[in-house]
């Protein structure tokens, strides 16, 4: 048994509402991008929505917690775990499923508890798992990298990317990885799109979606110099794909069939994390960000780092979160 606590629920204060940046227009609508919850995490991750409590989950990977805030109490809970945790999803069974440390777990959040189902790297004592997402047959993917000395400082090519399946064996698909993170498939799920974030690249490989395999990696979009890091990816109701970039301050849309950007929405803070589509019909973006790496005076600048944004007026929509199914 992994051991962790629940923190009482808060309500948060007032909310500061800026306005985003649009380029080029998509539709009429205008955007909005509003800080919903002023969270301070050090490195926030990982959003989901969750439609059966209309809340958004997120991780704050060092602070070893996964949070839960409801969009209409505007209340947050949160657990605290033993390890960093690095990605939550939701679980068909009930409850959710994590990574945490170098193991996938089970949480369950009523009775406060937390099942290890599997453990990977377990030759690489300073490895963590980073972001994980289910893919639309149940599976749980998710990568590993080095712990960080410093944001995006760490020892290369020690992760490798890993899927839980249902009946909780794992298969192993890669390794050589630096920043195991975003993760999507294609609406057809013919196509796996991920990235590994020093390579600056988002990548597509073909997907089997019977089996789970994987092959054939290409990339389909080299980052701008001024986009920085590529983080936490999601894909919307169009097929194109929306990429959180780190130091960039901004998510991108992208189309992976010609490899061009289509859109720019640029957040009051820089180090946008990961992004995704919730609230109501999926009309919502919420991006998570981090703190750590900004000095007293970035701190000073970017009041908001750590929170959770909230964008409208995007006119596209998203899909919902395919739950885990072991």
């Amino acid at each position: 048994m992994l051991q962790f606590r629940k923190m009482q629920s808060r309500k948060t204060g007032a909310l500061k509402v800026t306005e985003g940046h649009q380029s080029p227009p998509m539709t009429m609508s205008s955007i909005k991008i509003e800080c919903v919850l002023r969270e301070n995490c050090h490195c926030g991750e990982s959003p989901v929505w969750e439609e059966a409590s209309n809340s958004l989950l997120f991780v704050d990977i060092p602070a070893k917690k996964v949070c839960r805030w409801n969009a209409l109490s505007k209340q947050v809970q949160r657990v605290t775990l033993d390890a960093p945790v690095s990605s939550v999803a939701l679980r068909q069974a009930g409850g959710y499923v994590a990574t945490v440390g170098t193991k996938f777990c089970a949480l369950n959040w009523e009775d406060e508890s937390a099942v290890v189902l599997a453990a990977v790297d377990k030759d690489k004592k300073n490895n963590r798992f980073n972001d994980g997402k289910v893919d639309p047959a149940g599976r749980y993917f998710a990568g590993t990298m080095a712990e960080e000395t410093a944001p995006a400082v760490l020892e290369r090519h020690q992760g490798s990317l890993y899927a839980l399946f249902a009946d909780h064996h794992v298969e192993k698909y890669f390794d050589q990885v630096d920043i195991s993170n975003g993760l999507d498939w294609s609406l057809d799920h013919k196509i796996f799109y991920y990235i590994d974030s020093l390579s600056y690249s988002v990548d597509a490989f073909d997907y089997d979606l019977q089996t789970g395999k994987i092959s054939n990696r290409r990339s389909i979009y080299k980052m701008e110099k001024e986009e920085h890091i590529p983080d936490g990816m999601c894909i919307d109701t169009e097929g194109k794909l929306w990429v959180a970039c780190y130091n960039g301050g901004r998510v991108i849309r992208l189309d992976p069939e010609t490899g061009k950007r289509l859109q720019t929405v640029k957040l009051p803070v820089d180090k946008t994390t990961s992004c995704c589509f919730g609230g109501k019909d999926y009309s919502e973006m919420y991006v998570t960000c981090a703190r750590d790496g900004l000095d007293p005076q970035g701190l000073l600048q970017q009041p908001e780092a750590g929170g959770i944004f909230k964008i409208t007026g995007l006119g596209v929509k998203g899909l919902p979160p395919y739950p885990y199914a072991g």
